[in-house]
């Protein structure tokens, strides 16, 4: 479990929950599943001392959960967010190369991870709930640390403003992350098509086929789950009380346009791994229309065979009589 104070100008890793809340910017507090569900009684002593309210026993076991899909949910003092990321396996990322056999394309299929990572967003505090190997909150650490000892400035970047902020942020960076994912299945998938489509191969591994359809209906399904709740959390947010201070206007606004960013990434994501279905139930149909194609051929030669041997067939049995 790691603290982090951030502020407009400052981000400092802090060796432990503080007392209370800095005078500016927000607290955030990163853990992993398991470090969260045994250290819960003092996140929520913290949260009680920082906000005056904590997480509700529900939403410590939705944060807790790895099976549950991708939601949202709302309080008064806090809004959650479950959003269930798109990955390969550790296994499977250093042999992405290797996919180019049946056996290889089988592992990077199976190899697909779609655990969950939580958000419980206060006014200014952030925790987050990470699974054991997700490297989400320790590339955010060394960006954020980078951010404020002004590297990558340049570019307009800056530092989070509040929870919201920086959970747009992290949430982004998960759907990007499906980038490295999508080779690794072009690459599995486009293996499957060649072995499929290859005339002189007899293609038996049908196991493999329904694997890989499985694999992208759940990635279907974990998209549709992603977007339905990003779509909530924008409604929420829409719901929210207009701020009188223009430059919380304005922070706002930013808010929104993140969320429809993140939206429209979802929204390519799921695009493109409809495609992927739709590409591989095209080569299987075009397999079966190549095996009518060769059964046709056959069929061709055969009968040309027997027109060539019918009259001599016809000879000997006359004479045979």
């Amino acid at each position: 479990m790691r603290v982090f104070h951030v502020a407009a100008d400052r981000f400092v890793e802090l060796p432990a929950m503080p007392e209370a809340l800095p005078p500016t910017g927000f607290i955030w507090v990163g853990s992993a599943r398991r470090e969260f569900e045994v250290g819960s009684g003092e996140v929520q002593a913290a949260l009680q001392r920082w906000t005056g309210g904590q997480l509700l026993d529900l939403h410590v076991s939705d944060l807790v959960n790895h099976q549950l899909p991708s939601h949202f949910d709302y309080t008064s003092w806090y809004d959650l967010l479950v959003f269930r990321r798109l990955a390969a396996a550790v296994g499977a990322r250093g042999g992405e190369a290797e996919a180019t056999t049946l056996a290889a394309a089988r592992q990077a299929l199976a190899a697909v991870d779609t655990s969950p990572v939580g958000f419980a967003v206060f006014d200014r505090v952030l925790v987050t709930v990470h699974p054991t190997d997700c490297a989400v909150r320790d590339h955010f650490a060394q960006r954020l640390a980078a951010l404020a000892a002004g590297e990558g400035r340049g570019g307009g970047s800056r530092l989070p403003a509040s929870p919201p902020d920086l959970m747009l942020r992290m949430v982004n960076h998960m759907v990007d992350g499906y980038l490295d994912l999508r080779r690794l299945l072009t690459r599995a998938l486009g293996t499957l098509q060649q072995e499929l489509l290859d005339p002189r191969s007899r293609f038996r591994d049908w196991n493999v086929l329904l694997e890989s359809r499985n694999a992208l209906a759940l990635l279907e399904d974990t998209c549709e789950d992603q977007r339905s709740a990003m779509q909530e959390w924008i409604d929420a947010l829409d719901e929210w009380p207009e701020e009188a201070d223009p430059q919380a206007r304005r922070e706002r606004e930013i808010l929104r346009v993140r969320s429809r960013d993140v939206l429209e990434h979802v929204g390519r994501v799921l695009s493109h791994v409809r495609r992927l279905g739709e590409s591989a139930e095209t080569a299987v149909q075009m397999h079966f229309s190549a095996l009518g194609h060769r059964t046709n051929d056959i069929m061709r030669t055969l009968t040309v065979l027997t027109a060539i041997f019918l009259p001599l067939n016809l000879i000997t049995g006359f004479f045979g009589m």
